[in-house]
């Protein structure tokens, strides 16, 4: 794979209302193994759908995604066999509210991937002491705090032993005080290697943690560079009022 990249994004477009309204309007990016890339740019921006048209949850109206140096956005690609191999986390956690937690976190390795309950169970429970929430296993969700959830959530994907982790602004519904938690989650598959693509407002994240830091408005890439260049020296003047207003 040239350069180890993981996902090459080429003239990315998806627009709405007969193209009236264009999402992206023209992206073109590219995702190395092992980088943190984190997304920034005021809401309406078209973070979340490029972050979205990456899994082909949002189907781009024009260009092309090669993933694992396959053109994913092909008529006839399985996207399904791609998908696994693409952890996503939400704002809301997703977790099926009638499962336990073991049970959230084994039944797509287990159905999807055909792993024996007895592996399936085995790796979860590691990903769950890994997150501090092994005590946790047979209670519902509706029994877990927000920040709780959204661990479970990100620890639910990694049972997939994806290529990539997506995370569509996975704190944003989050009480302040746990926002903490999650980061902390982030920030140790950092450390461990992970390949990662985060929308996010957590700007303190993006500093310490992102490898490059794309800043994106009216649906295109205005900006990006280190976190340093990114913050300490800002080109365009979009950038410049953006982070006035956040930081």
């Amino acid at each position: 794979m040239k350069d180890n990249v993981l996902i090459k994004v080429e003239n990315l477009k998806k627009h709405y209302s007969g193209g009236k309204v264009k999402a992206l309007d023209g992206v073109n990016a590219e995702i190395k193994k092992g980088e943190v890339i984190v997304v920034i740019g005021p809401s309406g921006s078209g973070k979340s759908t490029f972050l979205r048209s990456l899994n082909l949850l949002e189907l781009p109206t024009d260009g092309k995604i090669t993933f694992d140096g396959e053109d994913i956005t092909a008529a006839k690609v399985n996207i399904n066999r791609h998908r696994q191999k693409m952890g996503m986390v939400f704002q809301h956690f997703n977790l099926f509210p009638n499962m336990t937690i073991l049970r959230n976190m084994t039944i797509a390795p287990m159905k999807l991937l055909g792993k024996k309950k007895e592996e399936a169970e085995a790796q979860a429970m590691a990903l769950l002491n890994r997150v501090g929430l092994a005590d946790r296993c047979n209670a519902y969700p509706s029994q877990l705090s927000g920040g709780q959830k959204q661990r479970i959530a990100i620890v639910r994907s990694l049972c997939m032993s994806p290529e990539v982790m997506l995370f569509d602004e996975p704190t944003s519904a989050l009480d302040p005080e746990m926002v903490g938690e999650v980061l902390d989650v982030m920030r140790e598959l950092a450390r461990d290697g992970m390949t990662m693509v985060v929308v996010t407002h957590e700007m303190g994240f993006a500093k310490e943690v992102g490898s490059r830091v794309i800043f994106m408005d009216e649906g295109r890439i205005i900006e990006e560079g280190t976190p340093d260049e990114i913050f300490r020296d800002p080109k365009s003047d979009r950038l410049k009022s953006f982070l006035m207003k956040v930081l």
